[in-house]
C-alpha cells in the first residue's frame, strides 16, 4: 500500500500560469493545465517532455471523517487483487510486463482534512516503443479498468481477498510505531488535533476492521466512484488523441451528485500548552513539539512562514541543529518542519531521556530568539539556497511535480515552481519576524523509556 512522503514546505500548489519564465533554472518549467472538467471530475495535462516515462492518477478525494477513513482505506488494498478481467494480482502483473514492464500502485494520503485515494500508473512513453504501440492507451485502460470494473462474487468483493487485506491493513497501522521518529510526529499532530479531523489517522482504526462487511465496502465503492471529486493527473509526452480519449473513457463512468468537500481551518489558538508523556521499550527519547502557526497556505505570510522555519530547522545551518545538536550536544537530530495545508509546525527530536528539559528549553529560546530579530545573515542566506535547492529538486521527479501540483489545487493556491520561488526570494528578515509573532505552542509530546507496560500519561 503505498505512502509517499514529500517535504511539507514544498508540497504547494494547483494547476497555473502559463506565463513565460526568464528566471534561470524554471525557464523548462512543467506547468499542469486544466484541459477538462465535468462530472466532477477535473482532468490536468503535465507535458513533462523530458522525462522517459508517462503517468497516468486518479486521485479520488473525500473529507477527512473518522466514519470513512478505514473504508477509504481497505478500497483501494481490495482493488488491486483483481478486476473484471484480469481476475488476480498475478494477472495484473503479467499485464504490466507485456506494458514493458509498468509499474501500479494505489493507497491513501492525508492532506490537511482531505483524504486522498491514489491509483497510479508508469510507463515508458510511446515515443521510446514500437511504432504501432499506444501504451499510453493500454495503460490507461487497465488503470480505469482496475478502478472502475472491480472483480466481484455474488455482486459484492471476495471474501478471501477482504479478509486477506483487512489483516495487511492490521498489520500496516500496527506497524506505524516501528518508525519512532515518524510516529511521535504523528502522535504530536494527532494530540494537538485530537478534536479535529485532522487528528485522524490517515490509514484508519484496527477496531473498524473486523465488523467492515464486503457487501458494505463494496457499497462505500461505489460512492467514492460516483460521488467523491476526481481529479486525473497525465504527465509526460502525449498528443491531444490520447487526450480525447481519455475524456471520452472518463465521460462514461457513472458520476452522482459530486460530494462537497469541508475547507480546512488554520486558524487556532491554544489556551494551554498540552503536555503528552507515552512510554515504549525504548533507548532514545522522542520530543516532539507542536505548534500552530496561524497562517493559511493561500497568504502571502506563508513564503515568509517558508523562511522562518528554514531558519528554525531547515537544514545544517539553522538555530536547531547549530544550537542543539551541535553547541550544546542534547539532541541526535533536530528539525522543524510545516504542515502546510493545516497551518502547523512541529519540532522533531532525539534526546537521552535526563535531557527532555533542557533541550525543549533551548528549542523554544531559538523560536524566541527569531521573534526579536536575530537572525544572522549566514542563516537568511543558506535557508534561501536551501528552499532554492529543493523547489528545483523537486522538478527532477514526475511525480514530485504531479503530487506538488495536486498539493496546489488541495489547498486552493496557484503557484508554479517559478512564482513561488519568486515569491520567496523577495521575503525579508522583518517579514519571517513578523510571521514568527503569530506562532504558539500547543502541544509537547515525549515518547519515553517504559522498562514495564507501555501507556500514554496526559498532563494537561
Amino acid at each position: 500500500m503505498m505512502q509517499k512522503t514529500l517535504p511539507v514546505y514544498y508540497s504547494v500548489s494547483e494547476s497555473i500560469s502559463g506565463r513565460t519564465v526568464t528566471d534561470g533554472g524554471f525557464q523548462n518549467e512543467e506547468k499542469a493545465e486544466k484541459i477538462a472538467s465535468f462530472n466532477g471530475i477535473d482532468i490536468y495535462r503535465i507535458a513533462a517532455g523530458k522525462f522517459k516515462t508517462s503517468s497516468i492518477n486518479f486521485f479520488f478525494n473525500d473529507n477527512l471523517q473518522r466514519d470513512s477513513v478505514t473504508l477509504n482505506a481497505l478500497v483501494p488494498a481490495v482493488l488491486r487483487r483483481g478486476s473484471g478481467q484480469f481476475k488476480s494480482f498475478r494477472d495484473i502483473a503479467l499485464r504490466l510486463e507485456e506494458l514493458y514492464g509498468a509499474s501500479f500502485d494505489c493507497g491513501v494520503a492525508k492532506k490537511g482534512e482531505c483524504h486522498i485515494i491514489q491509483f497510479y500508473m508508469e510507463f515508458i512513453s510511446d515515443k521510446f516503443t514500437l511504432e504501432d504501440t499506444s501504451l499510453f492507451e493500454n495503460a490507461f485502460n487497465l488503470l480505469f479498468e482496475i478502478v472502475n470494473d472491480p472483480l466481484l462474487e455474488n455482486g459484492s468483493f471476495r471474501e478471501d481477498y477482504l479478509a486477506q487485506e483487512k489483516d495487511n491493513l492490521k498489520k500496516l497501522i500496527e506497524g506505524r510505531m516501528n518508525d519512532k521518529m515518524q510516529y511521535g510526529v504523528e502522535r504530536c499532530f494527532e494530540e494537538m488535533c485530537k478534536d479535529e479531523p485532522y487528528g485522524i489517522y490517515e490509514f484508519g482504526y484496527v477496531s473498524d476492521l473486523p465488523n467492515i462487511t464486503s457487501n458494505e465496502l463494496y457499497a462505500h465503492y461505489k460512492r467514492m466512484t460516483e460521488d467523491y471529486p476526481l481529479q486525473v493527473y497525465l504527465a509526460g509526452d502525449m498528443d491531444s488523441g490520447k487526450v480525447d480519449m481519455v475524456m471520452k473513457k472518463l465521460s462514461a463512468m457513472k458520476r452522482s451528485r459530486t460530494k462537497n468537500l469541508d475547507c480546512c481551518n488554520v486558524e487556532k489558538s491554544p489556551e494551554t500548552v498540552k503536555n503528552i508523556t507515552e512510554k515504549m521499550n525504548i533507548t532514545q527519547g522522542k520530543l516532539t513539539l507542536g505548534f500552530r502557526t496561524n497562517t493559511a497556505p493561500g497568504s502571502m505570510d506563508y513564503y515568509a512562514l517558508i523562511v522562518f522555519n528554514g531558519i528554525l530547522g531547515g537544514g545544517i545551518h539553522s538555530k536547531l541543529f547549530q544550537n542543539v545538536r551541535e553547541k550544546a550536544s542534547l539532541a541526535y537530530y533536530a528539525y522543524s518542519r510545516l504542515d502546510r495545508f493545516k497551518g502547523l509546525m512541529v519540532i522533531s527530536s532525539g534526546v537521552d531521556m535526563k535531557n527532555k528539559e533542557k533541550a525543549q528549553a533551548i528549542m523554544l529560546e531559538q523560536l524566541e530568539e527569531i521573534k526579536k530579530g536575530n537572525i544572522s545573515d549566514y542563516e537568511y542566506e543558506s535557508t534561501m539556497k536551501t528552499i532554492e535547492t529543493g523547489i528545483k529538486s523537486l522538478m527532477d521527479s514526475q511525480m514530485q511535480i504531479v503530487d506538488y501540483y495536486l498539493s496546489q489545487a488541495v489547498s486552493r493556491t496557484s503557484d508554479s515552481f517559478a512564482s513561488m520561488s519568486d515569491k520567496i526570494k523577495k521575503v525579508t528578515k522583518q517579514d519571517v519576524v513578523n510571521v514568527s509573532s503569530r506562532i504558539q505552542l500547543d502541544t509537547v509530546y515525549f515518547l519515553t523509556k517504559d522498562s514495564n507496560q507501555g501507556g500514554i500519561n496526559e498532563n494537561r
